[in-house]
């Protein structure tokens, strides 16, 4: 739990460090620095942890572009392969609709 003493800083949460670099983005250095005594840590802790984020930001956007065209890729394969089992599978009922005609036909020749 941040701020409890019981666990490090260093083993808090992602979004518990995120809730402090929000808590402390407004304050001088003055009100960082009495913040962090109050919960256990370093200014310099905090100013990592904002660096993380700002970094975090950067590439969450090109990941999400590369991630994003792997998805439109994926999709037009499953609509490919979608498309072929659907020609297969018309093609399999017409033949079935055939091969019954057929018997039906056989079976009033006889």
């Amino acid at each position: 739990m941040p701020g409890s003493g019981k666990a490090s800083p260093e083993s808090w949460s992602g979004e518990a460090k995120f809730a402090v670099v929000l808590e402390t983005a407004g304050m001088n250095a003055s009100e960082v620095g009495e913040y962090c005594r109050s919960k256990g840590l370093y200014p310099e802790q905090v100013a990592r942890w904002k660096q993380a984020c700002v970094a975090g930001v950067g590439t969450g956007e090109q990941t999400g572009s590369e991630s994003l065209k792997h998805a439109r890729k994926q999709i037009r394969q499953l609509e490919k392969d979608l498309r072929r089992k659907e020609k297969a599978l018309a093609e399999s009922a017409a033949l079935l609709i055939l091969q019954k005609k057929f018997n039906a036909l056989w079976e009033d020749a006889e």
